[in-house]
């Protein structure tokens, strides 16, 4: 293994911090060796972890019945956001995250209509909340498979994407060869996105699924915007 590679001076910290700040962390490179895949998953174009979410709305949602869960996973997981732009598939994501997703269903007596707001996440308590960091994720689109660097999952939604370069290489590589690429092959990955971290071990950027390169903000300490720029 090259000690000066990408994956060791810039990936394996990053996923050692996750992991030092409470994340789980896992290898998915070899996620269907075995058949069943650790993650739940059926398929490589899942990009919603269905278990964890799952066990997730029913901790946030302890009265909410089987069926109401099960509805509300199938609007957040609903393969029609494929005919919007991706921008508003997003937005509509984002609100349901934001608000918690709205489920209506019919009382028992048959007559009387019930609505439900889940919880997706918990945004006050952020400890009841599940977090992984799935390192060389495949993911398919519908014609290739790409392959991000990390992709973070809060209660089994993708809400962050990490792409990384060689040290020393150029970051806007990561933008316009990695992150470009993945928005035009796998754009139902980014419907749940949050943001987008991109770095090479010296500099860092985060930014939004609609972020032109100029956009990306430099990484820096919360303690001061006068700070350098913190690396993995």
């Amino acid at each position: 293994m090259n000690p000066y590679s990408e994956d060791e001076l810039i990936e394996q910290p990053a996923i050692a911090l996750l992991a030092e700040i409470g994340w789980e962390t896992l290898n998915c490179y070899s996620e269907f060796d075995q058949g069943m895949s650790p993650l739940g998953r059926k398929t490589k174009s899942e990009v919603v972890l269905i278990s964890r979410l799952q066990a997730a709305l029913q901790k946030l949602n302890p009265n909410a019945t089987q069926d109401v869960i099960t509805e509300a996973i199938e609007q957040l997981t609903d393969d029609a956001r494929a005919l919007l732009d991706p921008v508003e598939a997003n937005r509509e994501i984002y609100t349901r995250l934001r608000d918690g997703v709205t489920v209506t269903r019919t009382d028992p007596d048959g007559e009387t209509e019930i609505t439900e707001v889940l919880q997706v996440i918990d945004w006050e308590n952020p400890e009841n909340n599940d977090y992984l960091a799935a390192s060389q994720l495949w993911v398919t689109g519908d014609m290739y498979t790409k392959r991000p660097d990390i992709v973070c999952f809060v209660n089994g939604i993708p809400l962050i994407l990490m792409e990384f370069k060689r040290i020393d290489g150029h970051l806007r590589a990561a933008y316009d060869d990695n992150l470009r690429d993945y928005k035009d092959t796998i754009p139902h990955l980014f419907w749940y996105n949050a943001f987008i971290i991109l770095s090479n071990g010296t500099e860092s950027k985060v930014g939004s699924l609609t972020a032109s390169w100029e956009h990306f903000a430099e990484w820096k300490r919360l303690h001061s915007e006068d700070e350098a720029p913190m690396v993995f």
